[in-house]
C-alpha cells in the first residue's frame, strides 16, 4: 500500500527526519520562520536517547569559557566553533529557561536542568512545536528517494508513504544505541546517492582488555577509584586525565576510560593495540612509594605489606598482579614502577552498539556551510551523523543542538535562492 502526503498550503514545506535533540532543534528554527514542517521518526516517539541519557541526571552542556569548550572538538575546532557561534552554551542554558526549565552549574562545571530530569524538559519543547505547528509522524522509517521523483519514501505501519518537499534536513544519529534508533542504516542510502561517508565508529566507548579468567572472575564489576591514566595520541600528543573507571568482564569502561577513547580507538586502530598508563596513585610520588615498598617486609605476606606500607590493596593490588604477573610481584622496585605507571593493554574498543556516540559520518568536505550536501541540493545534515565527535560532559549534546539551528538556518537562506533560480 502507498499513501500520499497532501503539502500544506502556502508555506514552504521541509521533512526533518530525525527527532533527536539536532532534529527537534531544527524543527524549531523551521517552524519559528514560518516554515511548515513535518518531522518523521522511525521510532514510536521522538527523543528516546536524549531521555535516557537523562537518566541519572541530564548534564546539558558545560560552563567552561568558550576557548576550552571548543577544543573537546578535537580536529573539528573551526566546523563545530562556527556553529558554537550560533548557539553556544549559554544560549543552550537560556533556550532552557524559555522552556521553563531552570539550570545550575555543578561541581565539575557540567550544567543540569535544576530537576536533573530530561523528561520535564521535553515534554515542554513538544508542547511549543506542536504549537508551533510542527506535524509528527512516528513510525515512519526513511527509506531514501524515489529514483524518478526524488519523493521521500517512509515505510509506515499502513505500507509505503512518499511525499514531496522544498527540502529536507537529514538529523538521523550515528550508530550507537541501536535500541533506541540509532542504528546507522542511513548510511547506504546516502553513499548510493553519492554522499561521501566516513565509516562509523565507537566513540565514548569501553575497551576489550583480555584479562585473566582468574582476574576477571575476582574483580569484574568493581570500580577503579582516584587514578590518573595516561595514553599517547596517533600524533604524538601525550593526554592524562584523573578520574575513575570499572573493570568489566572483557575490559574497562566508564568516565575516565571515555576521557581518552578516540586515542585509543585510534592507536588500536593503527597498531592494532592501545596501551594506557594508569597512576594508581596520583598524589604520592615514586620515590616515596619506592622507599616505603623496599623496606624490609619480615614475615608479612605480601599482600600485608603491600597495604600497610603503600596502601596497595583490593583493585589496584589485583591490577598490579595481572600486569606484573607473579615474578614482577617480587621486586619491590617494579611494583612501584608499575604503581605510578601501570600499562594495560588494551586490544578492542567495544562494540559500536554499546558506546554512548559514535563517530565517522557525512564527511564536512561533502557539506556546504549551511550543512547542505553538495551532491543533492536541498538535502541538509545535522547532528551526530556528520564526522565529528566530543566527550561526554554536555559537549555532544550542545552541538547537536547548534548544528540543528545551523542547518536549519542553511535551509531558510536556500529556499528563497531556490525560488528564483
Amino acid at each position: 500500500m502507498t499513501a500520499s502526503i497532501e503539502a500544506h498550503a502556502g508555506a514552504a514545506r521541509v521533512a526533518v527526519i530525525g527527532g533527536g535533540p539536532a532534529g527537534l532543534m531544527a524543527a524549531e528554527t523551521l517552524a519559528g520562520a514560518g516554515v511548515a514542517v513535518d518531522l518523521y521518526d522511525a521510532m514510536p516517539s521522538v527523543g528516546r536517547k536524549f531521555l535516557l541519557a537523562g537518566r541519572g541526571g541530564l548534564n546539558l552542556t558545560h560552563s567552561e569559557p568558550s576557548a576550552p569548550f571548543r577544543s573537546r572538538f578535537p580536529g573539528r575546532e573551526e566546523e563545530v566553533g562556527r556553529w558554537l557561534d550560533g548557539f553556544g552554551a549559554q544560549d543552550l542554558r537560556d533556550w532552557s529557561h524559555g522552556l521553563g526549565v531552570e539550570t545550575f552549574v555543578g561541581s565539575s562545571g557540567r550544567v543540569f536542568p535544576t530537576e536533573m530530569k530530561a523528561a520535564p524538559l521535553l515534554r515542554a519543547w513538544l508542547h511549543r512545536l506542536r504549537a508551533a505547528g510542527v506535524h509528527f509522524h512516528m513510525r515512519h522509517r526513511w527509506l531514501g528517494w524515489d529514483g524518478e521523483s526524488r519523493q521521500l519514501r517512509f515505510a509506515s505501519e499502513t505500507g509505503e508513504v512518499r511525499t514531496d518537499v522544498d527540502a529536507t534536513l537529514l538529523a538521523l544519529g550515528g550508530a550507537s544505541w541501536k535500541r533506541l534508533g540509532s542504528d546507522g542504516a542511513w548510511v547506504p542510502l546516502l553513499r548510493d546517492a553519492g554522499v561521501g561517508v566516513t565509516p562509523l565508529m565507537p566513540a565514548n566507548c569501553g575497551f576489550d582488555a583480555a584479562w585473566s579468567p582468574h582476574f576477571r572472575e575476582r574483580h569484574a564489576g568493581q570500580p577503579v577509584k582516584t587514578v590518573t591514566a595516561c595514553c599517547t595520541a596517533p600524533d604524538g600528543r601525550v593526554l592524562r586525565r584523573q578520574g575513575e573507571f570499572v573493570v568489566t568482564e572483557s575490559g574497562v569502561e566508564g568516565s575516565l576510560i571515555y576521557a581518552l577513547s578516540a586515542p585509543l580507538r585510534d592507536a588500536i586502530a593503527a597498531d592494532g593495540v592501545a596501551t594506557l598508563y594508569l597512576d594508581l596513585a596520583p598524589g604520592k610520588s615514586l620515590e616515596r612509594i619506592h622507599a616505603e615498598l623496599v623496606h624490609p617486609r619480615g614475615s608479612r605476606s605480601l599482600a600485608s605489606h603491600l597495604q600497610s606500607r603503600a596502601g596497595i590493596d583490593g583493585i589496584k593490588a589485583g591490577l598490579l598482579r595481572e600486569v606484573l604477573g607473579r615474578d614482577g610481584m617480587d621486586d619491590m622496585g617494579t611494583v612501584a614502577a608499575a604503581f605510578k605507571s601501570l600499562p594495560v593493554r588494551l586490544v578492542a574498543p567495544r562494540p559500536i552498539d554499546e558506546a554512548i556516540s559514535s563517530a565517522g559520518g557525512v564527511r564536512f568536505d561533502t557539506l556546504d556551510d549551511g550543512l547542505m550536501l553538495r551532491a543533492l541540493p536541498g538535502v541538509f545534515c545535522a547532528g551526530e551523523m556528520i564526522d565529528w565527535e566530543a566527550p561526554t560532559g554536555g559537549y555532544l549534546l550542545t552541538a547537536c543542538m547548534a548544528s540543528g539551528k545551523r542547518a536549519a538556518e542553511g535551509v531558510l537562506r536556500w529556499l528563497p535562492a531556490r525560488s528564483v533560480r
